[in-house]
């Protein structure tokens, strides 16, 4: 049956649109038309004004009500973390693993495929931050467990995900060509963090390293006589993932991030929850996580929430703030063709907020939940 959305402020390709009414039939933007275009059998939500956008995509996120994924991989977990999503106006997501023992990336890796089966479709795949680091910039990931890639490992990896594993954090700096050649002939997006590259080599990797991961943290500070790894950054502009929570970075330094990155620049979560099992006991301490020795881990951030922050904080508009959630993460895992906009042909995966940042309709595939 064709549904159509109307009463909104449509927030798509860095624009807002009102007066249109956005027309859904068998999950798929069917069309989006003036009101007075719309038919008059339809099923017709009204929105009250609310925003419409597209549905959030969080490329870094480790878990959600009190499963950990990230230490813990499970079915159950990845189950708990897309029904949350899903009511957070997070239509895609792909679910992270920190550096862990070789066992864990692979109970990860069979947890993903038999999720697969289930999924309500919001399910992206992995992404491995580690254990390919450097130890030097570890963050709250164990030293311990950091170590240099082989190709032999990846490969078990590779094959045993069967295209579950989407994106892949490095070191590319301690990393041999060939096993950063592998990754990109697998068609996994290499995204460089918890990195110590100089300048001069960030420069040389970054044509063969397509993604930046949580800009800023686990990287050598911006320095006047050794620029390191961030200036590298903004010269050769990967798509760069950055947590805009106003506690891992500071927002001028999003504001400086945003206008040296422009489209290139996305929202993440790089969210955790509380947490004792494994070996990341991640501890709620009012307004962000930490491990128990103080180290601040993930963060307590949704999608919507990094959206607000950056149109009330960092200056960027709310349709280039949506943007950054939802079109360019598309963009860097190849998906921007389906979703990432509101537009005729492109999945109905959307979600409606009001000008407080309060979830009105949550839908995914055209449907509310």
């Amino acid at each position: 049956m064709l549904k159509a959305f109307v009463n909104c402020i449509i927030l798509s390709d860095g624009t807002e649109q009102s007066g249109k009414a956005v027309l859904i039939e068998n999950d798929i933007i069917a069309d989006v038309v003036a009101i007075s275009d719309v038919p008059v059998d339809v099923e017709v939500t009204d929105l009250g004004g609310a925003y419409l956008a597209p549905g959030f995509i969080d490329l870094q996120i480790y878990g959600s009500g009190g499963k950990l994924f990230g230490g813990s991989p499970s079915v159950e977990a990845l189950e708990q973390m897309e029904n949350d999503l899903l009511a957070q106006g997070t239509t895609g997501f792909l679910a992270a693993v920190a550096t862990n023992t070789p066992q864990i990336v692979e109970q990860a890796i069979a947890a993903a495929k038999a999720y697969r089966k289930k999924a309500k479709g919001n399910f992206l795949g992995l992404h491995l931050e580690g254990p390919y680091l450097n130890p030097v910039r570890k963050g709250a990931h164990p030293a311990e467990l950091i170590k240099k890639g082989t190709l032999t490992e990846i490969k078990s990896w590779v094959e045993q995900a069967e295209g579950e594993i989407r994106i892949m954090t490095i070191a590319p700096e301690l990393q041999d060509e060939e096993l950063i050649d592998y990754l990109n002939q697998q068609g996994i997006v290499i995204s460089c963090g918890h990195s110590n590259a100089t300048y001069e080599e960030a420069s040389g990797f970054f044509s063969k390293v397509q993604a930046a991961t949580h800009l800023y943290n686990a990287m050598p500070p911006i320095h006047h006589r050794e620029p390191g790894l961030v200036p590298a950054i903004f010269k050769q502009k990967p798509y760069t993932s950055i947590v805009a929570d106003g506690i891992h970075v500071s927002y001028p330094m999003i504001e400086l991030a945003k206008r040296e990155l422009g489209d290139r620049l996305f929202l993440i979560t790089d969210a955790v929850t509380s947490t004792s099992e494994g070996i990341y006991p991640h501890v709620f301490t009012g307004d962000r996580y930490t491990m128990p020795d103080g180290t601040l881990s993930g963060s307590a951030l949704t999608m919507l929430k990094a959206v607000q922050n950056c149109t009330e904080n960092a200056g960027i508009p709310l349709a280039e703030a949506v943007n950054m959630a939802s079109l360019y993460p598309a963009r860097l895992i190849k998906s921007d063709k389906q979703t990432g906009r509101i537009a005729k042909g492109f999945k109905a995966n959307l979600t409606a907020f009001d000008s407080e940042f309060s979830m009105k309709v949550k839908t995914f595939n055209g449907s509310e939940f």
